[in-house]
């Protein structure tokens, strides 16, 4: 059983799951049955987010690290949130509603959803804890671009041609005054 269809393992076939005949006996089940299921497939699109959030953090340099690490662990901890809501509604309504028989229950689904909620939330944890307890990273030397140490090389010369003007500047006032 999925959260949209119901697979018969007797003649082999997906139906719609909930029913609208069950909808009509019991709309409380529906909505929130539909619920959960929204919740769940919208936690698809907000760990997709983190996925890219992590990507772009770990692409851009220490500088993204430092700052990034606190948006990536508030997506994380935002979608184990709404996996866990999602999975409590579903264990709700599995142990309270009519709608399962006593032979039903939660498979392999159930198992990864569990998993995948309770990884979230560790890696959110991990992080936090690596990036306020690990000391930073900055014991390096940037490589210097070359157009930058031409620039300082012109720099260093005007100023030296500057100082070579003041003191020539300064020994004919002194040749004057004496």
């Amino acid at each position: 059983m999925g959260l949209h269809t119901y697979y018969n393992g007797i003649n082999g076939t997906y139906t719609p799951f909930p029913r609208d005949s069950d909808c009509q006996e019991d709309e409380s089940f529906c909505h929130m049955w539909r619920t959960a299921g929204f919740l769940i497939s919208f936690d698809v699109a907000a760990e997709f987010c983190t996925l890219v959030a992590f990507i772009v953090m770990l692409a851009g340099g220490v500088q993204r690290r430092v700052a990034g690490w606190h948006i990536v662990c508030a997506l994380l901890l935002f979608s184990a949130f709404v996996q866990c809501v999602g999975m409590a509604i579903v264990a709700y309504l599995f142990d309270h509603s009519e709608h399962f028989s006593d032979n039903w229950h939660l498979d392999a689904s159930w198992l990864l959803c569990t998993a995948s909620w309770l990884i979230l939330f560790l890696t959110s944890l991990g992080m936090t804890a690596s990036a306020l307890y690990l000391p930073p990273e900055g014991d390096y030397e940037l490589i210097p671009d070359d157009l930058e140490v031409l620039q300082d090389e012109q720099l260093l010369s005007r100023i030296g041609a500057w100082n070579n003007d003041v003191r020539s500047l300064d020994s004919r006032l002194d040749d004057r005054d004496q």
